[in-house]
């Protein structure tokens, strides 16, 4: 015969469903981290009293359970949340994995584990330990502590045994909905940025131009696109090492995932560790959200350091971790955060002498120099001139809607005996504002328009003696041609055509280029015409 409950019994029995229901409300409503936990702590205390509760999770990756969040109003200075605990010799990892509740009424005399040791050096006297089992996977485990001994009884740990079926589903819930959460801000930030680099009008400058200097660094591209090799792009400022990293990303097996770049010379001191890592909310003053930084962001895909050489010193250091083992922090967080990024370098000054001057560290150094590209500058590559005037001023005859169809001799001339400190930057500059200002379909470029007194490069200006001797625009184009077409012939062992031959790097017809050999007089000895 069933013994009759009692007033007490029933009024007891209807508090602990209506904080099952409560529970399952905050189960339902509330997704994210701190409201879900509040709303759970709020709805134990109808039932149980409490100085501490916590939840652990496990990770697997590392096997061990991460105090996941906190409330309580004892002092400790190790019990704080990202506290770690191995499953194997630990009174929380004994519930995870017998996944079995843990009942000690009082600690003075019941302690077994180290850590309960330190538990009762804070004053917790009593606790309750249940498993959080969800989907028949043990997550993690749900604990509250009170400094009274005898505080918790069977029949409390029983009703935080059936509340722990409800916050394990909650908690399963929350994680799934910061994963998404995290995956939109992700695709968000990605769309924004791609979207702003598909303004910028990339048109792979690079591969205008067909000097041997300019055809040696895309060799070296093919070369080291396919691997997840780190890259050090080396040359002056404005001759395209951008560019040259973009290639190298669509030519990877990683052009499906982002190129990021990062301008490490235009980001604060401050702000660069943040900018590359990221920050948790709270980090410091003004840090009103969670930020994913670069790294994150470049996560399976390439990562481009611009000037990397104006990193700090501090930041190297996080730089290197990260090449060498996937892995970071952000700043704030305690938690590592791996990925899988390539990284290609950039610098406009000699690496080896910072590290000499004690301003760049030499593992580092090492690290990004596993495959160096050197840039000519475009005063190296004088013959490239002409393609890439008439690639710019196709580009933005047509931007501006203007009718240049031409370029006269003249400007030709002034182009190609500029020395252009400012390389292909500062060409397709110039050329810019000449088809501004230009009136008529052909480009003229007044002494106006081009620098004559830059430092380290020739002055152009008119002869002071209109008799003074001065070579004309055919001779030098001439000239320009032959140094050109001699330079390709060299690099293809004199061979004219085929797929290796002078005209396959001219990208010419081979008959045009046996005419053009003709006309300048150029013998090849040694060899036949092929």
């Amino acid at each position: 015969m069933d013994t009759p409950a009692t007033p007490e019994g029933t009024a007891a029995d209807a508090v602990r469903y209506r904080t099952l229901l409560e529970i399952n409300n905050a189960v339902v409503s509330s997704l994210a981290r701190d409201a879900l936990f509040h709303a759970i702590a709020q709805a134990l205390r109808h039932v149980i009293a409490f100085d501490r509760t916590a939840i652990f999770l496990h990770d697997s990756e590392r096997d061990v359970l991460r105090l996941f969040v906190l409330e309580s109003s004892v002092r400790s200075s190790y019990f704080i949340v990202g506290l770690e605990m191995a499953p194997a010799d630990s009174h929380v990892g004994h519930v995870f994995k017998t996944r079995r509740l843990l009942l000690r009424r009082d600690l003075s005399t019941e302690r077994e584990y180290p850590m309960e040791d330190r538990a009762f050096e804070d004053g917790v006297r009593s606790y309750v330990i249940v498993p959080l089992v969800t989907r028949g996977v043990a997550i993690g485990t749900l604990a509250v502590a009170s400094v009274k001994p005898n505080q918790y009884s069977e029949a409390d740990a029983a009703f935080l045994g059936e509340a722990a079926g409800q916050i394990a589903l909650a908690l399963e819930n929350m994680k799934a909905y910061e994963e998404i959460a995290a995956l939109k801000a992700r695709l968000e930030r990605e769309n924004v940025y791609l979207q702003e680099e598909i303004h910028r009008e990339h048109n792979f400058v690079e591969t205008v131009g067909s000097s041997p200097g300019i055809l040696a660094v895309m060799r070296q591209v093919d070369r080291v696109a396919p691997t997840d090799s780190s890259v050090l792009v080396c040359g002056e400022t404005g001759t395209g090492k951008e560019l040259i990293a973009r290639a190298i990303h669509d030519r990877s097996a990683r052009r499906g995932r982002p190129l990021v770049k990062v301008n490490c010379s235009a980001i604060s001191a401050g702000l660069v560790e943040s900018e590359l890592f990221g920050h948790v909310k709270g980090a410091f003053t003004g840090a009103l959200e969670r930020r994913i930084g670069r790294f994150e962001l470049a996560d399976g895909g390439t990562i481009f350091l611009d000037e990397v050489g104006e990193l700090s010193l501090e930041t190297q250091v996080k730089l290197l971790r990260v090449l060498q083992e996937r892995e970071f922090e952000p700043v704030g967080s305690s938690r590592s955060l791996r990925v899988d990024v390539r990284v290609i370098a950039a610098t406009n000054r000699s690496l080896e002498d910072a590290v000499r001057a004690g301003r760049f560290r030499a593992d580092l150094f090492y690290r990004l120099n596993v495959f160096p590209i050197a840039v000519p500058p475009l005063r190296e590559r004088a013959s490239d001139i002409p393609q890439l005037t008439t690639f710019f001023v196709a580009r933005f005859a047509k931007k501006f809607g203007k009718k240049v169809e031409a370029v006269s001799r003249e400007t030709m001339e002034r182009l190609t005996q500029y020395a252009w400190p400012g390389n292909v930057r500062e060409l397709q500059n110039i050329i810019e504002r000449a088809v501004i200002l230009s009136e008529g379909p052909t480009l003229e470029l007044g002494p106006d328009l081009l620098p004559v007194s830059v430092a380290g490069s020739p002055r152009v200006e008119a002869s002071a003696s209109p008799s003074a001797p001065f070579a004309g625009l055919d001779t030098l184009l001439e000239e320009v041609e032959r140094s050109h077409i001699l330079a390709a012939l060299e690099q293809a062992g004199g061979v004219v055509e085929g797929p290796r031959g002078a005209a396959k790097l001219l990208k010419l017809h081979p008959n045009t280029l046996r005419s053009r050999m003709e006309k300048l007089g150029i013998r090849r000895s040694g060899h036949e015409v092929s």
